[in-house]
């Protein structure tokens, strides 16, 4: 897959099937899309191109938005190559970005740019200055600018539209089974090992912490994981402690991944840490000998879960 950091793109990407939109976690509903795009590649004889933004629009407007996106960009390009897609368009959404007015975007971007034979986006895209572009605008390009716009119905399940929105929903109310099922895997975050205050070795448990950057916060608690370290294709199983551990009175969130049979130092490393099954809530015990209890009770069922 060819990546640009802009429409600059060489001419034989002209002439696609591209694809507008954050995509953020590649869910159920985006793989119908993409689906749908392989269609008219193989009927076609046209290459797969997908637009996207970075940072997410929403992000760039709302800065209190700290903790938001599902994965980050290079979790996002690993899962358009399995969607067969061609090539990538990854935009800087800048504030002169941001005020390019929506028929301009069609017109000099979509079109005099990278000739956009076939267009896909959802039905509620936004687009352009102060999100003055919507489908009825596309629509109305569509003679002038040379173009097909296609845009499928939702993804639903029972009555629920299968949605970016609705993942994070589920990951911060900790149904993580449900999320799971609708991105078709587990969801991860992707992030480096930093050095903590080691109270978890001084009770008999070394956890490795992550930063966690820009990440949607999952309900606090424990959870069973699998662990890749940098870019390993092995998983190493573990249980991890997402939240504040009120037992230390710790006031930043924290990652805290404790790896079953691993014992190796790899502070500055890159891990990806997979949540496999929500096991408990975060909660406060009042001393440490019933938090070791609890820890060692945890460990049972999360290994329970990763069998």
């Amino acid at each position: 897959m060819k990546i640009f950091k802009g429409f600059e793109v060489s001419r034989n990407y002209n002439n696609s099937i591209i694809l507008i939109g954050n995509f953020d976690g590649v869910h159920l509903g985006h793989q119908k899309l993409f689906k749908k795009a392989r269609e008219f590649k193989k009927k076609y004889k046209s290459k797969i191109g997908v637009i996207t933004f970075n940072p997410m629009p929403k992000m760039f407007f709302n800065k209190n938005l700290k903790h938001f996106r599902l994965m980050n960009l290079s979790q996002k390009i690993e899962e358009f190559k399995k969607q067969k897609v061609d090539f990538l368009i990854n935009q800087n959404f800048s504030k002169r970005f941001s005020k390019i007015k929506a028929n301009i975007f069609i017109k000099k971007y979509l079109n005099k740019k990278i000739k956009t034979r076939f267009l896909f986006v959802s039905n509620n895209f936004r687009f352009g200055n102060k999100r003055e572009g919507d489908i009825n605008l596309l629509k109305f390009y569509e003679e002038e600018c040379n173009y097909k716009l296609i845009t499928p119905k939702p993804l639903k399940n029972n009555n629920k539209v299968i949605s970016s929105t609705l993942i994070r929903k589920l990951l911060s109310n900790g149904n993580l089974s449900e999320a799971n099922s609708y991105l078709s895997r587990n969801w991860e975050i992707e992030g480096s090992i930093e050095k903590g205050r080691k109270l978890g070795r001084k009770i008999g448990f070394a956890t490795c912490n992550v930063d966690i950057k820009d990440y949607i916060i999952a309900k606090p608690g424990v959870y069973s994981v699998k662990v890749k370290i940098n870019k390993g294709t092995k998983k190493l199983k573990g249980i991890a402690n997402l939240g504040y551990r009120p037992t230390f009175n710790q006031k930043k969130l924290l990652l805290e991944v404790n790896l079953f049979n691993f014992n190796k130092n790899i502070y500055n490393h890159k891990i990806k840490v997979e949540f496999v099954k929500f096991i408990r809530k975060e909660k406060k015990f009042n001393n440490i000998k019933e938090l070791t209890n609890q820890i060692k009770k945890d460990i049972k069922v999360a290994k329970r879960s990763l069998n």
